[in-house]
Formats: structure tokens, sequence, C-alpha cells
């Protein structure tokens, strides 16, 4: 048995070993800066686990000296560049802006900058979409020029946007405070009902006689937005176009869609002067040849910046199948919702595989998923709107949680900002991946283990290895210069 100064001694033993395991053990910063031990960590990953042990958790890492034999091989080539990136984002619904509007000004202001800053922990949103009049995550159906039944306003004498100047202009201008540059695009989800068919907020088409006046519609608003130091980078002529289920939605077919914007929408904004792009289609996977019949149109053709997709139906893959049909046109990703009944493990897997990394290896732009706030009820909706919806933050109050399409996207957007370009990467096993070069010069590879074990792999970049393993569902970033 020890004495008392024998005990005394073996204590500061055991105080002294504690302190130089974490004073040895203390993780570099963001700019990988020295560790006090004097090493540099040339390599940061950040891990998120389906468990939520991990969430974004940094792991630092060394170069290896070599390959190891006993795994195989991710190859970042850096002489195969694809398309570049516009952003990374949500859908900032009327919703989201008036649950984050409703916090106290400290609390907002510490909020925005947590999803538009990009230093550590900023989330590094640098795309947004908003709707064009109510979307279905409003608190009530609006246009920009409602009207009583039976009324028409074809001069459009009656436009104003003062619905949103309540709450979605004014965040907007915040966030446009803290990221200047952000993208932003807006789709409408129905035409006012006076111009549609069936004079409805639900479903119905516009009417052949108001094409004109619809497309001036889009362009006093772009116009207004302008004006209000909100410049707006793109538009499509309507949200899911073959869905009219929705409250608001409106039915487009691709020989409507083509009409308007070669006739109408296109010719309007370029007569405005104005800037901002035209997108086709917004919907789903499973339909191709809809963007491509519009495509197929020179005329058309000339007026459309590219393609949007959601995935609620059909395969990621269509969007390569509309690039390789008009490889000089571009590709975006605009939609994607995660729901009350679904689980983070689940989500985090789904979203990272086809979301994230399936968009990008088939040249979308940007990757959104669908939106950004809900209240602990999947509120607010229109009547007949979204009741399942989950945002990327809940907030009941003054209290904020973070859920899974929070990590979903801060897996990539504060990594790769705008301006970055793909890069080649193969795919590996069970091991999913792409890679990114950044402005600044860094690499950048994602990559999901989608397997049922722990997988071990090399990854090589012009002559230098990494080392590195995931548990099955787990997603890596890996970042280095």
């Amino acid at each position: 048995m020890m004495n008392n100064f024998q005990t005394k001694w073996a204590l500061a033993a055991l105080l002294i070993m504690a302190f130089l395991s974490c004073w040895r053990c203390k993780e570099p910063d963001d700019n990988n800066n020295p560790t006090p031990g004097g090493a540099n960590y040339p390599v940061n990953a950040w891990i998120t686990s389906p468990d939520q042990i991990n969430l974004l958790y940094k792991r630092p890492l060394q170069f290896a000296s070599a390959k190891d034999e006993r795994f195989g091989t991710i190859t970042v080539d850096t002489t195969q560049i694809f398309q570049t990136i516009d952003g990374f984002g949500y859908t900032l619904t009327g919703a989201s802006a008036l649950l984050v509007r409703q916090l106290p000004a400290e609390m907002q202001k510490k909020l925005l900058e947590e999803m538009f800053g990009s230093q550590n922990p900023g989330l590094g949103i640098s795309y947004l979409r908003i709707s064009i009049g109510a979307s279905d995550l409003d608190p009530f159906v609006f246009s920009y020029n409602d009207l009583t039944s039976g009324q028409s306003d074809p001069n459009l004498l009656k436009f104003n946007l003062s619905n949103d100047t309540v709450n979605l202009i004014p965040l907007l201008k915040s966030i446009l405070a803290i990221y200047p540059d952000i993208k932003i695009l807006g789709s409408p989800w129905s035409a006012p009902s006076w111009m549609k068919d069936n004079g409805s907020s639900i479903g119905g088409s516009l009417k052949p006689i108001y094409y004109s006046t619809y497309a001036q519609y889009f362009v006093k608003y772009l116009k207004a937005m302008q004006a209000l130091g909100i410049p707006i980078d793109a538009v499509t002529p309507q949200n899911e176009p073959q869905h009219g289920g929705n409250n608001p939605s409106m039915v487009f077919s691709a020989q409507q869609e083509l009409d308007f914007i070669k006739n109408h929408l296109g010719p309007a904004i370029q007569n405005a002067g104005l800037k901002t792009k035209i997108i086709v289609w917004d919907h789903n996977c499973d339909n191709p040849n809809y963007p491509i019949s519009i495509l197929n149109d020179p005329a058309a053709k000339s007026f459309v910046d590219g393609s949007a997709f959601h995935l609620y139906a059909g395969d990621i893959g269509a969007l390569s199948t509309v690039h390789d049909a008009h490889p000089d046109r571009n590709l975006y990703f605009t939609e994607q919702w995660t729901g009350s009944t679904s689980d983070f493990a689940g989500d985090f897997k789904w979203h990272i595989k086809n979301v994230i990394i399936g968009s990008m290896r088939n040249w979308s732009k940007n990757a959104l998923e669908w939106n950004l706030a809900s209240n602990a009820n999947y509120n607010i909706h229109t009547p007949g709107g979204c009741s399942q919806c989950k945002g990327a933050f809940t907030i009941e109050g003054t209290n904020i949680s973070r859920n899974v399409s929070y990590y979903i996207v801060a897996q990539v957007a504060r990594f790769v900002p705008a301006g970055s370009v793909r890069l080649g990467s193969n795919q590996y096993g069970q091991l999913a991946n792409v890679a990114f070069k950044t402005p600044d010069g860094k690499k950048v590879l994602l990559v999901l283990n989608e397997g049922s074990n722990t997988e071990s792999f090399n990854i090589n970049c012009n002559g230098k290895w990494i080392v590195s393993s995931l548990n099955p569902g787990n997603a890596g970033t890996f970042v280095w210069q």
C-alpha cells in the first residue's frame, strides 16, 4: 500500500499525463494552424454518422507516405474539370421567413450568420429558391395581382408585392447584407387565378390570351425586386408543371411552356434589358423529355439557360440524359423534401447519395433541399399545403433545433463555395463520392459509405495519398490544399 507521499506523486503524474494528452490531441483550427504540440494537419475530414453521435465532427489527418495496398483507391483527377458550382441551399418559403423574423433581433442575427456565413460553424448557404407569389408553405394563398371573381387586369395596374414586404423581402435584405453574392431563383406555384382557365389557385392552366400579360407579370416582379436591391438570378416558368393538386399549383404542358418562353417570356425579359436566366421544367426526374422537347426548338432554346429537377420520381441520371442531348445548357437540382415521419439515418444517406453526390455527378450546378424552417407541428402552410414538410431548422418560439437537411447541406456547402468546379473521381465499391476544386485551390472529396461494413480506402490526388475509413452510413468531407 502506498504512503501519502507516494499517493501525491502518483496523482501528480496522472494529472501531468492527462494534460499532455489533451495538449497533443488538440485539433487545429479551420486554417490548419499548428497544434500546440507542433504538428500541422494538412488534411481535415468532417464526419457525420447516421446515429448522430458525430455531426460534422472534425478529424485532422496527415498525408500518408504511400498507398496502403490493403485497400482500394479513390483517385481525384484534377485534369478532368466538369461544371462550375453555383451553390447549395434551400427554398426560403414564406413560412420560413415568418418564423425567422419572429425571433428576437439578436437571435435572428445570430441565426442568419450561422446560415449564410462561411466560417465555422457557418452553414455556408450560397443559393436560395423563393416562390413568386405564394407557395404551399405560406400562411395563405396569394399572387401579386389578386382580384375579386369576374375581374381582370390585363395591364397589371394592380400589381404589387405587398404580401412579401412583411417578412420575405426584409429577410432577403438581411441575408444579402451577410452574403451579397448569393444566387436567388424564383419559381411561381401559380399564375393569378383570373388568368387561369379554371379561375382557381389549384390546378388549371394559363389561358393563352394571358400569355403576354403573364410574361409582363414576371418582368414587373423582376424589376420590382431589383429596385429593392434583390437581384433574381433565374426564374422557372412554373414549379412542378405536371402537378395540379397542390395549393397553389398550375399545369403547364411542355408545348405550352415552349410557346410561353419562345413567344412571350423570353422576348419580354430580353426587351426589358434584364439578365435573369430562364430555367425550364422544375419537376421530377421521370420526364427528361419535357425539357428536351423545349430545348429541341432552336428559338425557344435561345432564351433558355438550362433545366431544373426534383427527385420525387425517376432517377437522378435523368440530368445526364438532358445534358447529353443539349450539352451547351445547364442543369439544376432545385427541390427535395425531408418529412416528419422519416428518420435521420435514412434521409441523410439517401439525400447525400442522390441530392448531393448524385446531382453533382450528373452535371447539376446547384443542389437545394426544400424548406429552410418549420415549426414543431410542421406548419405554416396553405389549406391543403404540405403538412409534413420538415425544415432544416425547427423554430418554436425562441427554441431552435437543427434537423437532417441542415446536415445534408452542411456536409458540402461550407467546403464547396460558389465558383468551385467539379473534378473527376472514380466510384469505388460502396463508397459513393464526388470531388471539387475550390476557387482558392483546395481539393474537396465528399464520400458516403453506402455499405453495411466499415470501409477503409486510399485517396490519391496528384501523388498525394490519404488513408482513411468510414463506418456504415457515414459521410466524410475531406479537404486539403
